[in-house]
């Protein structure tokens, strides 16, 4: 099941949980005010912990490696379409809110966006 690239740029290592050496697609957009980080999930290509269980950890770690401000981005998830007949693999995107505590995200809350909703955000 080979994840489609239109929603990332480059593959992203990051610490998972327990620290496992994890992998997803990163894409990172300057909108002008905001600046959106859309993170990927690989499925069988990341060998290690998915995007959703890595949480506010992955958020830290794409902001520290890529020297940007926590306070000053926009954070989607999108679990790709696989072109399975099963309906959990459609494609899903999420926008991500969270607190900061200790200058770490906690208290995520995801939001499943519409078509239309990502192609405003990512235009």
């Amino acid at each position: 099941m080979k994840v489609d690239d239109k929603y990332f740029d480059e593959i992203f290592d990051f610490a998972g949980q327990w620290d496992m050496p994890s992998k997803c697609g990163l894409k990172i957009l300057n909108s002008g005010e905001k600046v959106i980080v859309v993170v990927t999930e690989l499925y069988q290509d990341n060998p290690g912990t998915s995007v959703t269980y890595a949480g506010g950890s992955l958020i830290k770690q794409i902001c520290d490696a890529k020297n940007l401000s926590i306070n000053n981005i926009v954070y989607l998830e999108c679990n790709p379409n696989t072109n399975s007949k099963l309906s959990f693999y459609d494609e899903e995107i999420f926008k991500v809110d969270y607190e900061l505590e200790n200058g770490l995200p906690v208290n995520l809350k995801y939001k499943q966006l519409s078509q239309e909703e990502v192609k405003t955000l990512l235009s």
